[in-house]
């Protein structure tokens, strides 16, 4: 089977940068993928595409050497297990706020008997390559997101739930638990300390560490602090900045300022 380089990464303590995709467009999801990035995830959740815009944009990343990882809408096993099916080397499923809520996610991802995936690898088998059937349970990737007031209230027992490869930080949200405004890239205090508690947390429990950042800046800084896979930015942030930008410079004027989205 073909292995999960990103997952093979973090098991080795390296870490690795990926993108964001948000829109869907087949070609785009190609370029991207194509640029380096150690993985690519899709968007389920908050993104503007859909499980049939999946079925198009996973086999574009396949033409790289990406990772291809998709963010469920919910922790929902049929959700879970469809987008796997399609061909997802990771999935990284929002609001997990209690072990029995990450144990629902790590069973979705592996076939009897670690888990209850059902067996119908349509596209995943084409992908991984000669003996799925055998390894995927070691190679595909389940990442619980910490970002709610209950999860950072059950952090040990989610960290430490068996079969479970990585944590994944909402830093909005998590700001929104918080009683802050929800603004991923902050320095504020509070947030801070909360997100170097899950990192030291998840360090102290060989469990993989990543965060969402929309920035250069806020990429680097949590690659300092150590964490395994960091965000550096999306489809639609990338291409909204770099328009701004340049459209302010041609004009004269100084940059628009654009209401915070996470992305």
């Amino acid at each position: 089977m073909r292995e999960n380089s990103a997952l093979a990464a973090w098991r080795d303590k390296r870490q690795t940068i990926g993108a964001w995709l948000s829109l869907a467009n087949t070609h785009s999801a190609e370029v991207l993928a194509s640029m380096g990035f150690d993985w690519v995830c899709l968007d389920l959740q908050h993104g503007l595409l859909d499980y049939q815009d999946l079925t198009h944009m996973l086999p574009a990343i396949s033409r790289s050497d990406a990772t291809p990882m998709v963010r469920v809408p919910w922790n929902e096993p049929y959700a879970i297990m469809r987008v796997l099916d399609a061909g997802a080397y990771g999935v990284i499923v929002p609001l997990v706020n209690n072990r029995a809520e990450a144990a629902r996610a790590v069973a979705a991802c592996r076939y009897p008997p670690d888990g209850n995936r059902s067996f119908g690898p349509i596209r995943a088998a084409l992908y991984g390559g000669r003996g799925y059937a055998v390894e995927a349970n070691d190679q595909i990737a389940c990442i619980a997101m910490i970002e709610t007031e209950e999860s950072l209230e059950n952090l040990d027992e989610i960290v430490t739930t068996p079969g479970l490869n990585g944590i994944y930080i909402g830093p909005s949200d998590l700001a929104l638990a918080l009683g802050l405004p929800p603004q991923g890239d902050t320095k504020d205090p509070k947030h801070s300390e909360t997100v170097k508690r899950i990192l030291d947390t998840c360090q102290a429990n060989d469990v993989a560490a990543g965060i969402h950042t929309s920035s250069l800046e806020y990429a680097q800084r949590y690659l300092e602090w150590g964490f395994n896979f960091v965000t550096l930015g999306s489809d639609l942030g990338w291409m909204a900045q770099a328009a701004g930008t340049e459209l302010a410079a041609a004009r004269g004027t100084q940059e628009a300022e654009r209401e915070k989205t996470g992305y």
